[in-house]
C-alpha cells in the first residue's frame, strides 16, 4: 500500500476539533462502511467464477440449510434481513437459472414458497468451499479477531434496536 494518511483517522482528527463528542462515533460508523466495502468487494470476487453475487449466494445458502430446501419468501427476506422485493428479485434471477423454483403454497395460495433445484445445491455447495477457502475474504485475521468483531457489531445492533438486550 502506498504511504498516504488514513482518511478515516484525518476524519477523525477534524471531527475532534469541532464535534469532540461525537467523533468516536463518526470514526465507528465510518469504519463499518469501509469494512463492508471492502469485503464485499472480497467476497464478489469469490463468488463471480461461480456466476453469484453474495445476495443469491445467501438466498441459496439459506435454502440449502433447510430440511426441505423450502422456504416462503416472506421468511427468507426475514432470515436475510432483507426488503420483500430485494428477495423477489434474486429467486427470480436464481429462478431463471434453474437454481431455485417457485410455487405457490399448497396450504395458502397467497404464500410463494421458493425450493432450491439440485443444480441449486450444487453451486450452493461450491461456493461456500470457495468463501470458506478465501476466509471469507479475511483470511489473514486471527478467529479470535473476528469473534471480537461480531461481538462489538452484536453490541451495534443492540444499541439501534435490532436485538434485545442480554
Amino acid at each position: 500500500m502506498p504511504d498516504i494518511p488514513d482518511p478515516i483517522s484525518e476524519a477523525h482528527r477534524q471531527w475532534s476539533a469541532r464535534w469532540p463528542e461525537q467523533a468516536d462515533r463518526m470514526a465507528a460508523v465510518t469504519s463499518v462502511m469501509r469494512a463492508q466495502q471492502l469485503l464485499l468487494g472480497r467476497i464478489e470476487a469469490v463468488l463471480k467464477p461461480h456466476g453469484l453475487t453474495f445476495a443469491a449466494y445467501e438466498a441459496l445458502r439459506l435454502l440449502a440449510f433447510t430440511r426441505t430446501g423450502t422456504l416462503p419468501m416472506g421468511k427468507m427476506g426475514t432470515r436475510l434481513m432483507v426488503h420483500p422485493a430485494s428477495v423477489t428479485n434474486v429467486i427470480g434471477r436464481l429462478e431463471r437459472r434453474g437454481l431455485v423454483g417457485r410455487a405457490p403454497s399448497p396450504d395458502d395460495r397467497r404464500v410463494v414458497l421458493a425450493t432450491i433445484t439440485p443444480a441449486g445445491r450444487g453451486l450452493a455447495e461450491e461456493a461456500t468451499a470457495a468463501l470458506n477457502e478465501a476466509g471469507f475474504g479475511i483470511a489473514a485475521l486471527p478467529a479470535e479477531h473476528a469473534a471480537e468483531i461480531t461481538a462489538a457489531l452484536r453490541a451495534v445492533r443492540v444499541s439501534v434496536g435490532e436485538l434485545p438486550e442480554e
